[in-house]
């Protein structure tokens, strides 16, 4: 099924046309002038280098005005090989179908509501035909149905008209046109945009982007903040370092820098409800550190984060040969592993 770009907005135009694979564009006036046009025909002339395939409107009153039209607007430069006349089916639209096909232009009968306008455009000889889904439904008609009966009568009689599904309102829109076999369908930019779209995607290309991080990052590619005291430092002067860093914890080296010790928010919390606010002035030295659960630089993420779950810890000391480098904090872990 070829795919078309419904639109004026050239953003739009040069972004969708940038994924490859549209097979061109669909414009009517109506998107020109909602979109602020000022020069129809300088515009136009625009579109049709971006685009593989330009479909525009040729109007006219008559049959003889609408072929002047579209032969007016290839004098000004258009490749009639790569541009498509729309015209609003009718009893002139279709003679001048007619006539346009027979010198070489290609037509888009479009505003078909009844299978009998689709069979007119198919008899002239029309390029596309080009059923309104979306303003049928509006209308509580069967539009679906319309478009399959003509993909039918076009390969029952073997005509040469392609079926274009066009005024697409939603994703399942394009389900449809596939399903009824639709020769082509053509679609608003930000309706186009949601058509790889699926939340068990998102889900898997997320799980994917997280176990790639956790093998291949290293835990010295994350460590930026080292927050330490000395042993000869007092409880205030780690509640002041925890508070610069903004983690809930800070390493107690010597003076050496090898580590002692790990002091936590949650520590300093407990000394204080059972030795009082003046328990603050306390040197570490004067307390009992166990050596804490530490990481190299060199290890995987993965690594730290089995750590994490085995220790059932929030945080811990990224050392070489026991002297400290950093900190990493079980919550900082799991934000870079789901950046992708």
């Amino acid at each position: 099924m070829e795919l078309y770009l419904d639109s004026a907005n050239l953003t739009e135009i040069k972004e969708a046309f940038s994924l490859g694979g549209l097979s061109g564009l669909t414009t009517t006036p109506t998107f020109m002038h909602r979109e602020g046009v000022k020069n129809l025909e300088q515009t136009i002339l625009e579109l049709s280098t971006i685009v593989p395939i330009l479909q525009i409107e040729a109007l006219g009153s008559d049959a003889k005005a609408i072929v002047g039209e579209a032969e007016r607007l290839v004098d000004l430069g258009l490749d009639k090989s790569k541009t498509v006349f729309k015209i609003p089916v009718s009893i002139e639209g279709v003679k001048a179908c007619y006539q346009m096909v027979k010198s070489g232009l290609m037509v888009n009968i479009h505003l078909v509501y009844t299978l009998q306008q689709a069979y007119m455009a198919m008899a002239s000889g029309a390029t596309y035909v080009c059923p309104l889904v979306g303003r049928l439904q509006d209308q509580g008609h069967d539009a679906l149905n319309l478009v399959a009966d003509c993909v039918e009568v076009v390969e029952r009689y073997d005509y040469k008209s392609k079926i274009m599904f066009s005024s697409v309102r939603n994703v399942e829109h394009i389900k449809n046109a596939l399903q009824v076999g639709a020769h082509a369908c053509t679609v608003p930019w930000g309706i186009m945009q949601k058509l790889t779209n699926n939340h068990f995607t998102d889900i898997g290309t997320r799980e994917f982007f997280e176990h790639t991080n956790l093998l291949t990052i290293k835990v010295k590619d994350v460590v930026a903040r080292a927050p330490k005291v000395l042993l000869t430092s007092s409880l205030n002067d780690g509640l002041v370092q925890m508070t610069k860093s903004k983690l809930g914890a800070v390493a107690i080296v010597d003076e050496n820098n090898f580590v002692k010790g790990i002091f936590t928010d949650g520590d300093l919390r407990r000394t204080i409800e059972s030795k009082g606010v003046s328990s603050l002035t306390d040197k570490f030295s004067s307390f009992n550190w166990q050596k804490p659960v530490g990481v190299s630089p060199e290890n995987t993420l993965d690594d730290a984060l089995k750590i994490f779950k085995q220790q059932k810890i929030d945080t811990l000391i990224v050392e070489q040969a026991g002297k400290y480098l950093g900190m990493l904090d079980v919550q900082e872990l799991l934000s870079v592993i789901s950046q992708s």
